[in-house]
């Protein structure tokens, strides 16, 4: 199953039978108004991000231009089209560099999430991108985390920085003059995750924070929770402030809630996503992209785009 399959075949299914209809009456925009909602609900989306979402859409959609427009349905689409980027935040947000090296990367997120194995892709990614990254092991609760970290470490390339199971803070800071001293300019941290968030987890990172600063803090999530990725995100933004989420397993999640809901609940943006296995199976996250993997419409919207031009000239 492909992301997002569900979602698309039923929105592909609302917008071909509006698309069929030639002039389109206000009547016939909310009722499929109505349909993309219990499409998007049935994708696991947030219930309070899919509300605002048709509202926006069906304000746009109902106004003079659309109704009396030549093609109502492609504009129709059209609106779709812009607020599904919108509410996955519209542009890629690429990742900060600090202006003195080392760049400190903190990554977070619960165990099973993913996170040991995303650092090395992180630190594989940056290091085809010309960058010198060090991983840090700074899970010391994990049975094997360290050792993991090692093994992918090693697949990506990158060195691994540990100290065993010394205090986690102790062992960042350590890491950060090792970096300066071997002229790497990227500090990737992996923290302890676990099972479900707790008073101890959260005071660790935050005291790994208040130590080291990090330029990003970002936060590792399993797309195919759900719902409960969303809370899971809320919940770390509360206490650490996180700059960015990473999606893992988007390739495996066929509803795409997650995807669609955390920007709008968090505030905070997708930088990557997680698409396979392999080291490099890590992709900077594209809104743009993803939305016209949802709606399958990229002739359509072309289409569109070029009418746009005509009318305009």
């Amino acid at each position: 199953m492909a992301l997002f399959s569900g979602l698309s075949e039923r929105l592909s299914h609302i917008f071909s039978k509006i698309t069929k209809r030639g002039k389109l009456t206000e009547l016939e925009i909310k009722e499929a108004m109505r349909e993309v909602r219990i499409a998007l609900l049935e994708a696991d989306v947030n219930y309070m991000v899919v509300k605002d979402f048709i509202k926006n859409v069906s304000e746009k959609a109902v106004g003079e231009d659309v109704l009396k427009s030549l093609t109502p349905a492609q504009q129709v689409i059209k609106i779709v089209n812009e607020e599904l980027t919108n509410l996955m935040g519209s542009t890629n947000s690429k990742l900060a560099v600090s202006p003195k090296p080392p760049t400190i990367i903190m990554m977070c997120g619960l165990q099973g999430a993913g996170k040991t194995t995303m650092c090395a892709k992180l630190g594989y990614y940056l290091k085809k991108s010309g960058k010198r990254p060090l991983l840090v092991a700074c899970d010391i609760y994990r049975p094997a985390a360290i050792d993991q970290l090692k093994v992918v470490g090693k697949q990506a390339g990158c060195e691994v920085f540990e100290k065993g199971m010394q205090n986690p803070v102790k062992t960042a800071k350590q890491a950060v003059e090792h970096a300066l001293k071997q002229n790497l300019d990227t500090v990737i941290i992996d923290t302890a995750g676990r099972l479900h968030i707790n008073e101890e987890l959260m005071k660790e990172l935050e005291n790994i924070k208040k130590e080291l600063s990090p330029t990003e803090i970002l936060l590792v999530v399993d797309s195919m929770t759900g719902q409960d990725a969303v809370v899971v995100a809320q919940t770390f933004n509360e206490k650490l402030d996180v700059t960015g989420v990473i999606l893992t397993k988007l390739d495996g999640d066929t509803r795409g809630g997650a995807a669609l809901s955390i920007k709008a609940i968090t505030g905070k943006p997708i930088k990557f996503s997680g698409i396979g296995e392999k080291i490099g199976d890590l992709e900077p996250f594209y809104p743009d992209k993803i939305t016209s993997r949802i709606l399958r419409m990229g002739d359509v919207l072309t289409l569109i785009e070029k009418s746009k031009e005509s009318v305009s000239e």
